[in-house]
């Protein structure tokens, strides 16, 4: 069922037109001119959008709510503008396109938000295989009894995916996000089959499997009895305290595991973590920081969940340096659809200047994706052809990003969208 909803909403964003007829604009009541926006769509979302009319009403506005002919909710625009660049603490937010004017663009610009949007669609059918080799080649290795095989794949690695990914699933079920929702439920999913598989191969501490089991089983509820409203606000309210404390707890915990027994062993980096998260958690519930220390409070869940997926190709190639003779439990496939569904998000990130989501692709295409294959390649566990293949194709598709977005932008240089993404305010 989840399979079947994600391809379907997939198909829908990738075909669903860019332009909107003039009886698809409907014209409701209000005095607001709020925007939200959201990146589950394959375009630009706007809820609650306001324009300006011509005729009077008091200050010169009507509210105007766009929808598309063919859905009986919200949907997308074909209207462009320019996009700001998102400073790091609010990237945060699900979609990287901030408020601002919205002007008629040139022909490129126009295509090139439209492909970008497309690309990031067809992103979610190689999130939806990414752990599929992984745990055909696992299941094999279990009935095999070949248990050692196992420990090639570091649940370190694995937890610190399944972490981040239970922390992205809190946000989109907050914000009502179905498609983003039924992306990240299954990236809990998949990679808690892998994660169960390593336990029972004993690659994995059982008390941490227990832990982690615990912790997700009751995440998945709380999202989804909280999808629905039935959830009490006073208890998702402690979820969200519980994520933001937990993750921070776990991230220099985890990375400082990750190099035991070279260093040692010490559960002190979590503790001193955990205090100072719980602290300023606390000063944020009771109202004892400025705006813009709850401001960052409120972003550290999603820049955690961004570090943690961060730190899992870490953690799989330094056990690949301490187990060379395991590399061949590392499946090239997995690696080869990491590269494939997070390159395709490249162009979109770019494109909406959203800085956090540019790193977290960009660092899962060329080390976790790449960079593996270079130690799978170094082993010899794949072919020549096969490995500078896909790094001409990475090399092409990168340069082909930042050439058209440039092109789109009007710059002469590739590298002014590389400097507009990462200044905090657009030149």
């Amino acid at each position: 069922m989840v399979v079947v909803g994600v391809v379907s909403a997939t198909t829908r964003s990738l075909l669903l037109p860019s332009q909107l007829s003039p009886s698809s604009i409907l014209l409701p009541q209000s005095a607001s001119r709020s925007r939200n926006f959201s990146t589950a769509s394959s375009t630009l979302i706007f809820r609650n959008h306001y324009c300006r009319h011509s005729s009077s009403n008091g200050d010169g506005s009507l509210p105007c709510l766009i929808r598309y002919p063919f859905s009986n909710g919200l949907s997308s625009l074909g209207l462009h503008r320019r996009l700001k660049p998102v400073a790091a603490v609010d990237s945060d937010l699900p979609d990287p396109i901030q408020s601002g004017d919205i002007t008629n663009k040139d022909e490129a610009f126009e295509q090139w938000d439209r492909w970008t949007a497309k690309f990031a669609a067809g992103a979610n059918i190689p999130f939806l295989l990414l752990q599929l080799p992984q745990i055909v080649l696992n299941a094999r290795n279990l009935m095999a009894g070949n248990y050692s095989a196992l420990l090639a794949v570091s649940w370190l690695g694995m937890l610190t995916g399944l972490l981040g990914n239970i922390s992205l699933l809190s946000y989109f079920a907050k914000k009502k996000e179905t498609e983003a929702l039924i992306v990240q439920c299954l990236g809990v999913f998949t990679t808690y089959i892998v994660v169960s598989q390593l336990a029972m191969g004993q690659a994995m501490p059982f008390p941490y499997y227990i832990a982690t089991s615990v912790v997700i089983g009751t995440g998945v509820v709380c999202n989804f009895l909280n999808y629905f409203g039935m959830l009490p606000p006073s208890i998702w309210h402690f979820w969200e305290d519980f994520i933001t404390v937990g993750g921070l707890s776990v991230l220099p915990q985890v990375m400082w595991s990750t190099f035991v027994p070279y260093i040692p062993n010490s559960v002190l980096p979590g503790a001193i973590s955990f205090v100072l998260a719980l602290v300023a958690v606390s000063m944020a519930r009771l109202g004892k920081l400025p705006e813009k220390g709850v401001k960052f409070v409120g972003a550290i869940s999603a820049w955690t969940a961004t570090l943690l997926f961060m730190w899992m190709p870490i953690a799989q190639m330094w056990t690949n340096f301490l187990n060379p003779e395991n590399i061949k439990g590392l499946s090239a496939l997995t690696m080869l659809i990491a590269v494939l569904g997070n390159g395709l998000l490249i162009p979109r990130a770019l494109f909406a200047r959203d800085f956090m989501w540019f790193i977290g692709s960009s660092w899962a295409t060329f080390i976790y994706g790449w960079g593996n294959l270079i130690c799978l390649y170094l082993f010899n566990s794949i072919s020549r052809e096969f490995f500078w293949g896909v790094t001409a194709a990475i090399s092409i598709w990168t340069g082909l990003t930042f050439w058209q977005d440039s092109k789109a932008y009007g710059h002469g240089s590739p590298l002014r969208s590389l400097k507009e993404l990462m200044s905090e305010t657009k030149s």
